[in-house]
């Protein structure tokens, strides 16, 4: 009884190896920039609305800020490749930290993947070293993508708002 229910999980994990090349799943490692730029005469984030009241002005409770941030090869937005777009929003959910709910998509615009998109959502603790989200979706090269994006900030100005992070992604599709 035992030999037979040991060759049965063999051949179970046998068509799931078959399954799972016959799919051709793919690992894709990829380091982008994104700049969000709040200042200026043409931020690409903008704040569309807010609490009516608030505990702590320090954590931004309750605003919602829309997205359209460049992204870039390198960490300098003027010198950079331009790689795509990150489209989309994060609220500010934290009451006592700043942490935000991350909801968006990278639009890739050149390369290889030339018209494809993740969906990126998850929480965003600004100050943390390293925060980690989940990559959900994709299309294009990218469909079925699942995997997770590490979000690190190379630059904060604290004067204007205005940030450079770098996001690694680690996607399966």
């Amino acid at each position: 009884m035992a030999a037979a229910v040991l060759r049965r999980v063999r051949l179970v994990v046998l068509v799931l190896a078959v399954v799972g090349a016959a799919e051709g799943v793919e690992t894709t490692h990829i380091k982008v920039y994104w700049h969000d730029v709040v200042s200026g005469a043409s931020p690409t984030a903008v704040q569309v609305a807010r609490a009516a009241t608030t505990n702590s002005s320090a954590t931004f409770f309750g605003a919602v800020v829309v997205i359209d941030d460049p992204l870039t090869e390198g960490p300098d937005l003027k010198s950079s490749a331009p790689v795509g777009r990150a489209q989309g929003t994060y609220i500010s959910a934290g009451k006592d930290k700043l942490a935000m709910l991350m909801n968006m998509n990278f639009v890739f615009q050149s390369g290889r993947y030339n018209g494809s998109t993740v969906a990126i959502m998850g929480r965003n603790e600004v100050f943390s070293a390293v925060r980690e989200m989940a990559v959900v979706a994709g299309t294009g090269v990218f469909r079925w993508a699942q995997g997770y994006a590490q979000a690190r900030t190379h630059t904060l100005d604290m004067k204007t708002g205005d940030a450079t992070v770098e996001y690694n992604l680690c996607i399966k599709h």
